[in-house]
């Protein structure tokens, strides 16, 4: 195209703005009108895809991490041939495809779920890390950022690891338009204070004037031909641009224009110009995705062994056996036990430093190409990557998540290293599944499980050594459980899970020596949990205590309640959790303090039991 309908073509891309947030009385179509051009020229001249084949290993990728101007993406599909006119004028309605924020759950050529801002460039460098180094066919990465977001600090952890990875394959373009949701955003348009932060970090920077077609189009190649660091367009647009009543105005965020037809008079009518994209290059995935025989590590009956050690070596033994699985750390490798796998696949590990939105962001991104990543850190710091780990729920992202270091089990590092709250966190997700193992042989079968899962998987594992209970060759199923011991005179069931599965084979002891018969079930799937052990224990023992080294709020207790939703008798239920402020103690000085420990469950045990007799 050149430059006459590079501008023609922009304006075509505004109508559809307008017009789909006018059919569908809501959307934002004036930061979608200031990134048009931008669009435009990227769409025409600079990128490679075959939309036919949203899976060919030569297609460049785009990320919409402003993914309120999705009236923009869509009115782009529509000129690239992908969506009919009329399948525009679905926007936001209720079983379109064209939805408020676009996901890839709906529309093959999207890469990631964005929306909340601040994770587009995130998952965008993990796009370009997987391109880089892993699939090495040449694609690059284009992402088009708002202002506005560059306020999250999510931004400038993908910053400083694009930068510090030599990404030269990943171009963010950033739609300066100086006006966020509530008024002007923090910089206006000072495009050098932009520039100077990017170049801070290691950037190429870019400024140009984002409605200037053929600056633009200068732009975009020299980021292509770039090399050794990412680039920055930092590009000074008009939020409504080209309409007179909105352009550059306060107080029009995510409001569709009060006057369509009128608008779209003024922006020269309708038009219905087509993109032929270019094509990608005739390439082929230069790494070996090997996929065989592999033996897990094995440890014997009895053998003290931290769950934590166990994921490394898994990690590890898997990595070799399936050339897709890919590691990530926030760098605490040697406490997660991920250095294993960095020693013996240095290729497939990425070190994302304390850094944990990224980590997770990179784990998404890697997984959109196709890899099967675990990202590992203490179990409270994966508390700062909730946002990411809930958009990637959104996109139907595959992604492994281990979170070490759990619960006041820790001992004396307190309770800012103590992960108490992301069962219920990780529990919360969407299709979601949460495993926590209790032993070594248990922890490894469930590492090799997770990668045939799909959505969000996580693993708890812990810092201490506990001793083996299950051989090798046990088997696990998710949403299974195991009964560890029982009888037919049974007064009560135990039910724990990792540490406290240990705790509560311990009070089973205390009680037997007091006559009290007691079943233990570790509940190793917290998420799906065993409905139908656990309503078989109510059924024959009337007496439940779950035991958790988590907060009483939406972790194993609730996980158990979730077994009696379907309108059965509840059973006397007692909760154990960690209900105080830990300090600094000892593991068994906390569990004793927080009420989790043997004697603390027995004493629950005998109260109960004693409750429950009926004069």
């Amino acid at each position: 195209m050149n430059s006459a309908e590079l501008v023609d073509l922009g304006q075509q891309l505004r109508v559809d703005s307008v017009r789909a947030s006018a059919a569908a009385g809501s959307g934002h179509p004036t930061s979608s009108m200031s990134a048009a051009d931008l669009m435009a020229v990227l769409l025409a001249h600079h990128f490679h895809y075959d939309p036919d084949r949203p899976a060919h290993p030569g297609n460049d990728r785009f990320v919409l991490s402003k993914g309120h101007a999705s009236p923009l993406m869509y009115a782009a599909f529509k000129a690239a041939g992908l969506i009919d006119d009329a399948e525009l004028l679905t926007f936001r309605a209720l079983g379109s495809a064209l939805e408020g924020h676009p996901t890839p759950r709906r529309l093959p050529w999207v890469e990631t779920a964005t929306g909340s801002l601040g994770q587009g460039l995130p998952v965008g460098v993990g796009i370009a890390l997987a391109g880089a180094r892993l699939d090495r066919t040449g694609y690059r990465v284009w992402v088009l950022c708002g202002d506005s977001e560059l306020a999250e600090g999510s931004v400038w952890e993908a910053a400083e690891q694009a930068a510090y990875e030599h990404l030269d394959n990943l171009t963010a373009i950033v739609d300066v338009n100086r006006l966020g949701q509530r008024g002007p955003t923090r910089h206006g348009h000072d495009l050098d204070a932009y520039a100077r932060r990017f170049a801070a970090f290691g950037w190429h920077t870019v400024e140009v004037d984002g409605h200037d077609v053929d600056a633009i189009d200068r732009a975009c190649a020299e980021a292509r031909s770039t090399k050794g660091q990412p680039t920055v367009i930092l590009a000074r647009t008009l939020k409504g641009k080209g309409v007179a009543s909105v352009e550059d105005r306060e107080g029009l965020h995510g409001k569709p224009l009060k006057d369509a037809d009128e608008a779209v008079a003024e922006l020269g009518g309708r038009r219905d110009h087509r993109i032929r994209l270019q094509e990608p290059p005739d390439v082929r995935m230069l790494h070996a995705v090997r996929t065989g025989d592999y033996e897990l590590p094995a440890w014997d009956l009895g053998e003290e062994v931290p769950t934590r050690d166990a994921y490394g070596k898994a990690l590890t033994a898997l990595g070799t056996g399936r050339g897709d699985v890919v590691a990530l750390d926030g760098e605490v490798g040697d406490s997660t036990r991920a250095e294993l796998f960095a020693k013996e696949h240095p290729d497939r590990y990425f070190e994302c430093y304390i850094a944990e939105q990224q980590m997770v962001a990179a784990a998404v991104g890697l997984a959109s190409r196709g890899w099967v990543p675990y990202a590992a850190t203490f179990a409270a710091f994966l508390t700062r990557a909730h946002d990411f780990v809930r958009m990637a729920s959104i996109s139907g992202s595959g992604i492994n998540l281990v979170g070490s270091h759990a619960g006041v089990a820790i001992g004396q590092d307190g309770p800012s290293q103590m992960g108490l709250e992301d069962l219920a966190m990780m529990r919360a997700v969407h299709g979601s599944t949460v495993l926590y193992p209790c032993d070594a042989n248990q922890t490894a079968r469930l590492v090799a499980t997770m990668a045939g899962l799909d959505g969000i998987r996580y693993l708890r594992t812990s810092r201490g050594k506990t001793p083996v209970l299950y051989p090798p060759d046990e088997e696990f199923p998710v949403g299974g459980s195991k009964v560890l011991r029982s009888s037919g005179a049974d007064r009560l069931t135990l039910v724990a899970a990792g540490v406290t599965v240990h705790e509560a084979l311990d009070a089973a002891e205390l009680l037997e020596r007091e006559g009290i018969a007691a079943r233990v079930i570790d509940l190793y799937s917290v998420k799906p949990v065993d409905r139908t052990a656990l309503r078989r224990a109510a059924e024959e023992t009337g007496c439940l205590i779950t035991v958790e080294d988590h907060r009483e709020e939406g972790g194993l207790g609730d996980a158990v309640l979730d077994a009696f939703t379907d309108g059965r008798p509840v059973p006397r239920l007692v909760r154990l959790a960690v209900r105080t402020m830990p300090g600094s103690a000892s593991p068994d000085e906390q569990l004793h303090a927080a009420g989790i420990d043997a004697e603390s469950i027995a004493v629950a045990a005998r109260l109960l039991v004693a409750e429950a007799i009926v004069p």
